[in-house]
């Protein structure tokens, strides 16, 4: 496959896996009251933190991966045979402890745990694919899941419980996985299964599990934190606003994982540096935008896209707007520092995401959910600031005679 058709469905892939997540809380939201959606909401924030577990533990390590041959056909399946595995066990665990417990929140928890090899497993298989060279398989995948989907919950009543919408959302990727399943199978077929490397002592996925979890998992976990002990609500309406911007994420997520070929290209580094300045500037004005066009919603339209949850999410847009805002200029630091040093990524995740967890706390403390938006947002800021100042402080270090990062210092391209 041509370089310029793979590039184009990997986007392709990423948009239609961004746009399932949105509109499957775009989808319960419209089908629960204000207090199931929360609970929904809930949930499917464990789902997230789990998946960002499991790409950073088989997925991300897989993509990296360079060769071809047997090597790396095994390699494929190993991860894949390792994430159905490691999720049926998991899930397991999490449906025995959530049968004792009652609630309409621990049963929708159970069933998450009964779908979680299905959901689990068809992500996988992306990274596979990706990892063949066949991002167009990834895309067929993901565009049947895509349509199964929307078909599950459209066939939903208003007012199911929770349990029942993860139920039909997480078993509306079992055709997509069993596509998968079969296309991997014919793409690798011969090749070993080999799961003890992945549970060595240095495996790299247990660095990139640490990442994940001091950058994105601890704000994930906070929320769910603060929506158990304070206002349930609470959850519901952060993820309904954070939803609205999705296609941000899109964005944000193409940025990271083709920048770095790309700049790579633009020989001087100062050029490099001002590239990726620029490519913030442009992020942080598409936010601001997105944010003005969300808040010129009708109100008719609002609720046509979250129901209940319309009238409080509204109500975060300035707050969660300047917080993508923010977080387009971190997201392009943290590229630019990735081409300049990338051992100076780790420290600045550690460092912000505990300060924004604490600015999430206190925001709330202070002025309920819209504080708690806020306090995100002014987490968001900080990390980009500084992240910033990091990159201006190495290009003079770089920039001076003699000095300079050496290329076998930058990531490899995956």
């Amino acid at each position: 496959m041509r370089a310029r058709t793979a590039v184009l469905c990997s986007v392709a892939d990423q948009g239609v896996a961004a746009l399932t997540n949105i509109l499957v809380l775009v989808a319960a939201a419209r089908l629960s009251t204000l207090a199931d959606f929360a609970r929904f909401s809930a949930v499917y924030l464990v789902f997230t933190v789990l998946l960002g577990v499991s790409g950073a533990y088989t997925g991300q390590p897989l993509v990296l991966r360079r060769g071809a041959g047997e090597e790396i056909r095994g390699a494929c399946r190993s991860a894949v045979t390792f994430t159905v595995l490691a999720a049926a066990v998991l899930g397991a665990a999490l449906a025995a402890v959530c049968a004792l417990i009652p609630g309409e929140a621990s049963r929708a928890l159970l069933m998450l745990g009964l779908v979680l090899p299905v959901v689990l497993g068809q992500d996988a298989v992306r990274y596979a694919f990706s990892t063949l060279q066949r991002p167009h398989l990834a895309l067929l995948s993901d565009l049947l899941r895509l349509v199964c989907v929307l078909g599950a919950l459209a066939a939903q009543d208003h007012g199911a419980s929770p349990a029942r919408l993860i139920a039909a959302w997480g078993l509306s990727a079992l055709p997509a996985l069993l596509l998968s399943a079969l296309l991997l199978h014919r793409v690798t077929a011969g090749a070993p299964v080999a799961l003890r490397p992945l549970l060595r002592r240095g495996h790299l996925g247990q660095r990139f599990t640490v990442e994940f979890g001091v950058g994105n998992a601890s704000g994930q976990l906070s929320v769910l934190g603060l929506g158990a002990v304070g206002n349930p609500l609470l959850v519901g309406a952060l993820r309904g606003a954070t939803t609205l911007f999705g296609p941000l994420n899109v964005l944000f997520t193409s940025a990271t994982s083709f920048g770095p070929p790309i700049l790579g290209r633009i020989g001087d580094e100062r050029r490099r540096v001002r590239a990726t300045a620029a490519l913030a500037a442009v992020l942080a004005g598409t936010a601001v935008l997105w944010a003005t066009a969300l808040a010129l919603l009708p109100d008719r339209a609002g609720r046509q896209l979250l129901g209940e949850t319309w009238p409080v999410a509204a109500g975060l847009l300035p707050a969660t707007g300047s917080q993508y805002a923010a977080m387009a200029v971190g997201t392009c630091g943290l590229l630019a520092l990735r081409m300049l040093d990338p051992r100076t990524t780790l420290a600045i995740q550690v460092v912000f995401s505990l300060t924004a967890v604490a600015f999430l706390v206190g925001g709330y403390a202070v002025g309920g959910v819209l504080g708690a938006a806020w306090g995100l947002f002014l987490g968001s800021l900080g990390k980009a600031v500084v992240t910033w100042v990091r990159v201006a402080r190495l290009r003079r270090r770089t920039a001076a005679p003699g000095r300079g990062v050496s290329a076998d210092a930058l990531p490899a391209a995956p």
